[in-house]
């Protein structure tokens, strides 16, 4: 089972309530084994899923201590789960100031997914309800899907732009930025390599790249992960007199499906990475793709151009 909070929880593995009596679970237990054997029809990665879940809430005591958001129901299953609420709470931002030896780096990253998850987790715990630590592990697995996607995206982020930082002094970053199609980008970065959008996500469920566009369970019914990128990048440097020279999707490490790395290389969303988060660093120094033009004499003037038209959600 993933630590992440986006990830599905074992009772949504397994099918049942979360108040569901301990026969009721083995039943349910009992049932996903035989549905999601390969023999069945199943494949072996919702099979081995179903068995983690087992693991972390089939006896009453883990299940119990699962349910109070201790990080020891999980350890036997070989992931950590956080320990407390300060591994998903927030983080600073990366420093901004140009003196420092990281990239400088403008804006909140994560900043809007975070408003939006402590605003949605509130009013489901309960208008007038006071919660004393929205983070809190128990609180948030119980909460729906939907509202966990935020946090995993905030956090998501967050990585994502600590990675940024530390390239260095060659790079500025840009986070949480307005659109014309009003779709954020997560991330803008200049650099050697040229101008790249970023987008940073954490659907808790492995992904595929088909025809050039990103597919899986988890990604909600109708949404264009690539294309939105794609036409927010279009957008934005049409209206600052930019070009970005590829836009790249970063994701945990495990999400991608047999692959560390998959571009698009036709069609409208063609210059797009879809990239595991191992990869970033090495990704934006050489570019989307191998002999990437590398920019040196308009950088000043494409940085002037963003300092002075970029706005912030």
């Amino acid at each position: 089972m993933s630590d992440s909070p986006t990830s599905a929880t074992p009772y949504e593995v397994l099918g049942i309530a979360p108040s569901a009596s301990n026969d009721e679970l083995r039943r349910a237990y009992r049932r996903r084994l035989r549905e999601t054997h390969p023999d069945t029809g199943g494949t072996s990665a919702r099979f081995h899923a179903v068995q983690a879940a087992w693991l972390v809430v089939g006896d009453p005591e883990s299940r119990s201590a699962y349910d109070r958001g201790s990080s020891s129901a999980s350890s036997r299953v070989g992931s950590a789960r956080p320990t407390g609420s300060s591994s998903w709470a927030a983080r600073s931002a990366p420093p901004s100031t140009a003196s420092s030896l990281k990239a400088r780096s403008y804006g909140h990253p994560g900043g809007q997914a975070r408003e939006r998850f402590l605003t949605l987790i509130r009013e489901w715990a309960g208008r007038g309800a006071a919660l004393e630590d929205p983070y809190d592990p128990a609180l948030v697995r119980s909460a729906p899907r939907e509202i966990r996607w935020l946090l995993g995206k905030a956090l998501a982020e967050e990585q994502t732009a600590r990675t940024l930082s530390d390239l260095g002094m060659g790079f500025t970053v840009w986070n949480d930025v307005a659109s014309p199609t009003g779709h954020k980008i997560d991330h803008i970065v200049l650099g050697p390599a040229g101008l790249l959008a970023v987008r940073s996500e954490d659907w808790g469920d492995p992904v595929r790249l088909h025809r050039g566009e990103l597919s899986g369970e988890a990604i909600p019914d109708g949404e264009q992960p690539v294309r939105d990128l794609v036409r927010s990048a279009r957008k934005l440097g049409r209206s600052l007199g930019v070009r970005f020279d590829g836009q790249v999707i970063v994701l945990p490490d495990e999400a991608l499906v047999d692959a560390s790395s998959e571009s698009v290389d036709r069609g409208r969303n063609a210059g797009t990475l879809v990239i595991a988060r191992s990869r970033l660093s090495s990704v934006m120094r050489s570019g989307v793709s191998e002999g990437d033009a590398r920019r040196r004499g308009d950088v000043f003037e494409v940085r002037t151009r963003l300092q002075q038209g970029l706005q912030f959600v």
